[in-house]
């Protein structure tokens, strides 16, 4: 067969004009894919893009009668990659349940239409600005905290975050159950509202020559809940250990339907998986199923999965957040060993598994507990577990101690 090499050279010149051109065009759309689109338009794109470069560069430097063939692999690569954005696309529509999705800027104090407590008369106690203690803590227990503030602080803007400083935290923040702990050990923090800690958050003070102080404040049930069409009601607390075990995997071991069940975990040293391995109580968890997050740059991470509420899911989290979402009828809280979890049962013991929240400050160790060393601080835990206190913590749907 006869060459035509000046055609040839011609189309090797076009092929490689046409692929700098679209490789740039597409390496910008790329670079913007990553920033902006979901983690499964972002796999399809790496995909689809470079392929349809290749097909490209390819029809130019083929024959015609080889053109039909790249064009149907093109097809198919398109169509796998829109198949895979389709499924993408129901999966994140499958509604989460993920304390961190908790709407924390609706109970920022003093903010319009907030939704922190408000006392109906005057505080007892009352601070002045060179008097504020600066506050974390757990997610769940934000709205609790936030209404102490608005109760005490003066009035005022408490943003969750400020670019002001280095952290971009404020004053009053809420970084979730690990950073708070993380900021307290390391003194970026006065007094954090949490779960009891975890083995490595005690570690963690323990190698940072810190010891936690911890002061009751409130109780409130740990709990499980499923789809609303599971018909399972409740389960005993073994059998969410046997769940979590890997020992019971089907929900007609259980008394539901035929369907594999799926557990769901939360991230590690968070407050709810905290609880989960109390409940455990050194039984080896499974291993929790992962999903891929975007990253602080863009990139895709792997890490825990937060809860979706398929029809054969099971999932966990702390009764306040919990019942919120199941204001919505998505899921329903499970009754464990025959007790639903209520604000009466927590009260009164019979519920199997709640517990205290705490008030939580630090000092290095051997040092006095810092509220005898912090007059602000003193006064400030002493009202939290004064009536007024304990009142705000009622009233934001927690359990008092009182």
């Amino acid at each position: 067969m006869k060459v035509n090499w000046k055609e040839l050279i011609c189309r090797v010149f076009a092929a490689i004009f046409i692929g700098l051109f679209l490789g740039f065009l597409l390496a910008i759309l790329l670079i913007y894919i990553s920033l902006m689109a979901p983690t499964y338009v972002q796999r399809a794109s790496w995909v689809l893009l470079p392929s349809l470069l290749a097909g490209a560069v390819l029809a130019i430097l083929f024959p015609r009668r080889w053109r039909k063939g790249v064009a149907l692999c093109l097809a198919a690569v398109t169509i796998g990659c829109g198949a895979y954005c389709a499924f993408g696309l129901w999966r994140s529509s499958v509604p989460t349940v993920d304390d961190r999705d908790l709407l924390l800027w609706q109970y920022e104090p003093f903010s319009e239409g907030t939704k922190a407590v408000n006392l109906e008369e005057q505080s007892t106690l009352r601070f002045h600005r060179e008097d504020l203690l600066r506050l974390d803590g757990a997610t769940a227990l934000y709205p609790v905290y936030a209404g102490f503030v608005q109760a005490v602080y003066p009035q005022g803007e408490y943003p969750l975050y400020d670019n002001n400083t280095s952290e971009g935290y404020g004053s009053v923040t809420c970084s979730g159950t690990v950073n708070a702990y993380e900021r307290l050990i390391t003194g970026r923090t006065d007094l954090i509202f949490a779960a009891a800690p975890s083995q490595e958050q005690l570690e963690m003070a323990r190698r940072a020559a810190k010891e936690l102080h911890l002061t009751p404040i409130g109780r409130e049930a740990f709990v499980f809940f499923v789809n609303s069409r599971n018909p399972v009601e409740g389960l005993t607390v073994e059998q969410i250990q046997g769940i979590y075990t890997g020992q019971i995997t089907n929900w007609n071991q259980v008394g539901g339907k035929n369907q594999p069940i799926r557990p769901f975990q939360r991230l590690e040293n968070s407050g709810s998986q905290s609880a989960l391995l109390r409940l455990m109580d050194g039984l080896p968890l499974i291993e929790p199923e992962k999903e891929d997050r975007v990253g602080g740059m863009g990139g895709i991470i792997q890490q825990v999965a937060s809860y979706r509420n398929y029809k054969n899911s099971i999932g966990f989290s702390f009764r306040f957040y919990a019942s919120e979402m199941a204001a919505n009828d998505q899921i329903r809280l499970l009754a464990l060993d025959g007790v639903s979890p209520t604000k009466e049962s927590i009260r009164d013991g019979s519920y199997p598994i709640s517990d205290s929240f705490f008030a939580i400050t630090a000092a290095p160790i051997g040092a006095p507990d810092p509220r005898e060393s912090n007059p602000k601080l003193n006064a400030f835990l002493d009202w939290i577990l004064s009536e007024q206190g304990q009142q705000i913590v009622e009233d934001s749907g927690y359990v008092s101690i009182r």
